[in-house]
């Protein structure tokens, strides 16, 4: 029960934003910006890539920048993809049991595939490599 000599702002502290919405909000803001000019470089990659064939295309990714760049729009892309999807499951779902497993399901899944998008990289960078 609240006192009623309490201003507003009294009996409204603690019940607002929890403080750190801007951090997640700019940190979409920048996997967004990153991804820009690395969703034009898939494109212009995978110009280079259309005509090749797959010995041409293992070639191509062997070369260091390209497999850096490749590497990072993966990982950028399903950072962005994570950042996205936790927003929605923490918006529009009010169970805390769904919105728990959901969570850690959103996070297992972008770990698993950005980790096999890696190592399929590296395998293939590698193995070009050598």
């Amino acid at each position: 029960m609240s006192h009623p000599y309490r201003t507003p702002l009294s009996r409204a502290r603690g019940n607002g934003a929890a403080g750190h919405g801007a951090g997640h909000w700019i940190a979409e803001r920048v996997g967004s910006i990153a991804l820009v000019p690395l969703i034009l470089w898939v494109v212009y990659a995978a110009l280079q890539l259309a005509p090749m064939s797959r010995d041409g295309a293992i070639a191509w990714l062997g070369q260091p920048l390209n497999a850096l760049l490749m590497i990072l729009t993966f990982v950028v892309s399903i950072w962005h993809m994570h950042d996205g999807l936790r927003v929605v499951i923490e918006d529009y779902l009010a169970t805390i049991f769904v919105k728990s497993a959901a969570l850690l399901a959103n996070l297992f899944i972008c770990v698993l595939a950005g980790g096999l998008a890696v190592i399929s990289i590296l395998k293939i960078a590698l193995g070009a490599a050598l």
